[in-house]
């Protein structure tokens, strides 16, 4: 491996090859990069293009079955209100069954004592159960409470439902979930005598509609005002789950928001994260309804075919790298054969020869413009010789002109160093004072009634706290303070979560009202070798300009591993930062205005701690609600 480095640093032309390589391959990198960002994006664009193409097919196939149901039920309402007898609701309901496929099963059910003959209960069913049609006059049960004769029953009006068919003790029903079309039906008296429910079966409805999909593993799901799932590929989840009972609304706001979206009627494209799975979901709202039909494509199937093409451009990445070097290292070769004839006249002129003669020579290139600069620099030297001596001379005299100005400039930050350790000690003895008279009135008992010494506490505590952030700031910036952050230990082994932690919490104490959300990608014993002190320091002055300066409303904290680095991201909502203060903004003793709060040191400091722990702090300048600064620091 030595002998391949040092072969490496003693041949130029391997080592042009390698810089033009080093050169082209970011460039081809970020081209291909770029070509495969821009081929995801269509993907994912012509996915949402066929899905939306796909659901808005099966939404007409759901129309037409339920225009269907309502056609039927419309159709022969009159006609039973004409002939309101037992034996013809038995051949109506038979009837619209055996003549419209898509329905699965009707009932006609009358308010108490219609039928004399038959006391309270009245009600007849049709069923279809594969190739046959059952019709039966029901067993006696109390169907006025169920939904399909209530709810028409005290709107006045046809309407839709949803019910899980629970009857298990009549002889004939449907099985599962059913969607019925329920009329209620007036004698010409308008007297209500009962109502006529259409079915259709859910279940059966999902197989027709999941027949359709347009990628692997993509199902259809549905959801009625409330959220509760009428179809779902987990049968479980029908009717007694919905789609906000099992969503964490802590981790999986995304799905919550879908729910929202679709519980209002809304139609559009959301990309939601299922059991951990990304997916893109498509919604819209079932015409005169208020339910929601939603396609859900798993982003891995829609992403197949051009995941697999990655497989195909690496190697043939590798191979085009290999022979662009190889190539490169022929054509450098070649062009850089006159220099070596040169380095062999420059060692002589080294070892003493200085009558050595350099030929010039009569081309143009660049290599023989450099051998003949070399022979005028040889008939040149002598006479450079008498006026380096005065360059010499000149740069001594500024050299010393330069040293009394760094005497200067020592003397005052020497002197700016006395005025901040004179200004912390004046702020830490009334600080001391401040405190320690809270306590005692904190603990005492007074003629103040209980809540007035706690506010009056309360304000001195805090106003003790902010003296002592301000003593420390102005501490930190001081030579003193700048030596004890040299010399303070980087090998501590540091929790990444614990310390954001201990850093909200202390940016609580100064604003107890504030809410700071706090995410994590890492676990709790995810620890690097750091200075504690020094991170929480840094954290807590960016959380600390947050809650000052932004509207207090969305401040969060994210923890994440970044390649060999932990990021914490800070951002907040808000007025942000001009663009003309974004230069000056980890200048020290720089303020957004003179009659701000606060040193212009809290940004400054943060800046020095982060990068003496080989880290680095930067405003993110793409974020525009607000402010987003980004720490970043070494795991090892």
């Amino acid at each position: 491996m030595r002998s391949i480095m040092t072969h490496i640093r003693q041949s130029l032309s391997l080592k042009l090859s390698l810089g033009i390589l080093l050169m082209a391959v970011p460039i081809f990198v970020v081209s291909l990069g770029i070509l495969f960002v821009q081929s995801r994006n269509n993907i994912k664009q012509e996915a949402t293009e066929r899905a939306n193409s796909v659901l808005s097919t099966t939404m007409h196939q759901i129309s037409r079955y339920m225009n269907t149901v309502e056609t039927a039920t419309e159709a022969n309402a009159w006609e039973i209100i004409e002939n309101l007898q037992p034996d013809s609701l038995l051949a109506f309901s038979r009837s619209i069954v055996a003549l419209n496929g898509n329905i699965d099963g009707c009932s006609i059910s009358t308010e108490p004592n219609v039928f004399p003959q038959y006391g309270r209960y009245f009600s007849v069913y049709t069923v279809r159960e594969q190739d046959t049609i059952t019709t039966v006059i029901e067993e006696e049960y109390e169907y006025f409470e169920k939904v399909w004769y209530k709810t028409p029953h005290l709107l006045g009006k046809p309407c839709w439902v949803v019910y899980y068919d629970e009857s298990d003790s009549l002889t004939v029903t449907l099985d599962g979930m059913i969607a019925s079309y329920s009329k209620p039906l007036y004698d010409d008296s308008k007297r209500f005598v009962g109502v006529i429910s259409t079915d259709l079966s859910l279940i059966h409805l999902s197989k027709v509609i999941s027949e359709v999909k347009p990628y692997p593993n993509s199902y259809f799901m549905m959801i009625g005002e409330e959220g509760r799932y009428f179809i779902h590929p987990d049968s479980t989840q029908l009717f007694t789950h919905s789609i906000f009972s099992d969503a964490d609304p802590s981790k999986q706001s995304d799905i919550i928001a879908l729910g929202h979206e679709m519980t209002m009627g809304k139609k559009g494209t959301m990309s939601v994260v299922f059991d951990g799975k990304p997916c893109l979901v498509c919604y819209q709202p079932v015409p005169g309804t208020k339910w929601s039909l939603a396609l859900v494509c798993p982003e891995r199937s829609i992403l197949q075919n051009y995941n697999r093409l990655t497989y195909i451009i690496a190697p043939l990445l590798i191979i085009g790298l290999l022979l662009i070097l190889f190539f490169n290292r022929i054509t450098v070769t070649r062009a850089i054969r006159p220099l070596n004839k040169l380095i062999n006249k420059l060692q002589r002129i080294t070892e003493g020869h200085y009558d050595e003669q350099i030929s010039r020579s009569r081309y143009h290139d660049v290599v023989a413009r450099l051998q003949n600069s070399f022979a005028t620099m040889q008939e040149s030297l002598s006479s450079h010789v008498n006026e380096i001596r005065q360059i010499n001379e000149e740069t001594s005299l500024r050299n010393e002109e330069l040293v009394r100005i760094s005497e200067l400039a020592k003397e005052a930050d020497r002197q700016k160093s006395l005025f901040i350790q004179n200004v912390s000690h004046q702020i830490r003895t009334p600080l001391n004072i401040i405190m320690g008279f809270a306590q005692v009135l904190r603990e005492s008992i007074s003629v103040l009634s209980k809540e007035e010494v706690k506010s009056i506490t309360g304000l001195m505590y805090h106003n003790a706290m902010t003296l002592d952030r301000m003593t420390l700031m102005l501490f930190d910036s001081s030579a003193r303070g700048t030596t004890e952050e040299l010399y303070t230990k980087r090998d501590e082994e540091v929790p990444c979560n614990e310390v954001a932690l201990e850093s909200i919490a202390g940016t609580l104490e100064h604003f107890p009202d504030l809410h700071i959300s706090f995410e994590t990608t890492l676990p709790d014993s995810f620890c690097i070798y750091s200075s504690h002190v020094y991170i929480v320091r840094s954290i807590r002055e960016i959380l600390y300009n947050s809650a000052k300066y932004s509207d207090g409303k969305n401040i969060s904290l994210r923890v994440s591993e970044a390649g060999s680095k932990v990021r914490y991201v800070f951002e907040d909502t808000g007025p942000g930062i001009p663009i003309e203060d974004i230069n000056r903004l980890f200048e020290p003793f720089t303020k957004a205005n003179d009659l701000s709060d606060g040193l212009g040191l809290g940004l400054p400091l943060a800046k020095r701690h982060v990068t003496s722990l080989r880290g680095d702090l930067r405003l993110d300048t793409s974020y525009h609600l607000g402010c987003r600064f980004i720490i970043e620091l070494p795991i090892n």
